[in-house]
């Protein structure tokens, strides 16, 4: 049996400092699991673990939940990675997309991967007015336990308190921090799509930067939360570049996951979207981020709210080379994280792969364990909760192993605007109830 630990937030001198929390599924199964254990898997310290001053602490391979916590739902994520990203004493501003509303917000800040703590100070949150530019009117200071900064140990993220934030569906979000002592390989997602903006110096509560440097990536920002009574949960959508957004247009929040959060809510319902993928990412073995099973703790079932999983295009990058594993180890590699679902509650829709030839790293190999992964996928005893039928909504019928080409990006493996359109579409919008 795992033995769990939990040691609680505290504010010291006027920064609160985030502790660590331990345990994970994966311990359970360590000899069928081939990859790193997940560093940072996330913990909600709520009333039963230790809830101290509003301060959230996660520290690695928890078996606490932040969906524990059932007053906030996640509208925005993104899936941390490492990287050799280093920062001044700079502000960061950083931009979100929901996919629900709510009438007060919160959000997460990640070290998963950091070299050591980092401090984060004068967090604000506000609407954006657009490029780097806030509405001034909606700015609201951040606090964690009550501090206005925070310190995140290497391997731990924290959670901020409340704020008084209407946050509307659809809607860009800015994140603005400054990071007093600098930050060196600081905890990233390194394809955003998204503009973000760094200044020099704090200027976090500015309306608008001056002549900001601009990156694709989101730094230390994990996620964005939302008070909503009518939510009846999240869905995390777990994958790869796909999934990520490559091939999507910059700035336009048109990936697949955009596209269903559109669906859901024009379908009436109130359901989060929380886009967990990470291009290059695998099922079965780390390397452009941890594995999919290496990191389900962390990135599904310590989201806030979830309630569903649609796991995605990570296969893909298994089968894609000149060494593919057998449709089997597939097989095996997604029932663990099915049965770990179901273990939280939390239900598995399984997606098909899409098509890959003629890729560069096609073989017939690989067609062979594409097309066994989505023959169980589509079989009776699967143990998916739902299908999500990626695969038929874009392939060429045909010549079912390539695209269609009125959904093809270019490359034969990403989607176009349209193929993501079709991708989120697949989604039968009633197994969200």
């Amino acid at each position: 049996m795992t033995t769990k630990r939990v040691l609680r937030g505290v504010a010291v001198g006027g920064v609160a400092v985030a502790c660590i929390a331990a345990g994970s599924w994966q311990a359970a199964s360590a000899g069928t699991n081939t990859g790193a254990v997940p560093a940072g898997g996330a913990a909600a310290v709520g009333a039963a673990a230790g809830k101290v001053a509003g301060v959230t602490t996660a520290g690695a391979d928890s078996e606490l939940s932040a969906a524990a916590d059932p007053a906030w739902t996640g509208t925005w994520a993104a899936a941390p990675q490492s990287s050799g990203a280093s920062f001044g004493a700079q502000t960061l501003r950083q931009i979100v997309h929901t996919s629900i509303s709510g009438s007060a917000a919160r959000i997460e800040l990640s070290n998963a991967f950091g070299g050591g703590p980092v401090t984060i100070a004068d967090v604000h949150v506000a609407a954006r007015a657009g490029g780097s530019s806030i509405d001034p009117a909606t700015d609201h200071a951040v606090t964690f336990g009550g501090a206005a900064s925070v310190t995140v140990p290497a391997g731990q993220k924290a959670v901020s308190d409340p704020v008084a934030l209407t946050v509307g569906a659809g809607q860009d979000i800015a994140v603005s921090f400054f990071l007093p002592s600098g930050a060196a390989k600081a905890t990233q997602h390194q394809l955003a799509e998204q503009t973000n903006y760094t200044a020099s110096g704090d200027v976090a509560g500015n309306a608008t930067l001056s002549n900001p440097q601009t990156n694709g990536s989101y730094t230390f920002l994990s996620g964005l939360d939302v008070r909503n009574a009518a939510a009846t949960g999240a869905v995390v959508t777990l994958g790869a570049s796909i999934t990520d957004g490559i091939a999507s247009a910059g700035d336009a929040n048109r990936r697949w996951p955009n596209d269903l959060a559109v669906r859901l809510t024009q379908s009436g319902r109130t359901v989060g979207v929380l886009n967990e993928g990470i291009s290059g990412n695998a099922l079965l073995h780390d390397g452009a981020g941890q594995s999919a099973i290496n990191r389900f703790q962390r990135d599904v079932l310590d989201q806030p709210g979830v309630k569903w999983v649609i796991f995605a295009d990570d296969p893909i990058n298994d089968v894609n080379n000149s060494n593919p594993p057998s449709g089997q180890q597939l097989i095996d590699g997604v029932t663990k994280m099915i049965g770990a679902a179901h273990a939280a509650g939390v239900k598995f829709l399984c997606a098909t792969l899409t098509p890959f030839k003629p890729d560069q790293g096609w073989t017939q190999a690989g067609e062979n364990s594409r097309e066994a992964y989505d023959s169980f996928v589509r079989s009776a005893g699967s143990g998916c909760d739902g299908i999500v039928d990626f695969d038929s909504a874009v392939h060429n019928p045909a010549d079912p192993a390539t695209w269609n080409s009125a959904f093809d990006s270019g490359d034969h493996l990403h989607p176009n605007t349209d193929g993501l359109q079709a991708m989120a579409n697949a989604a039968n919008l009633s197994l969200f109830t």
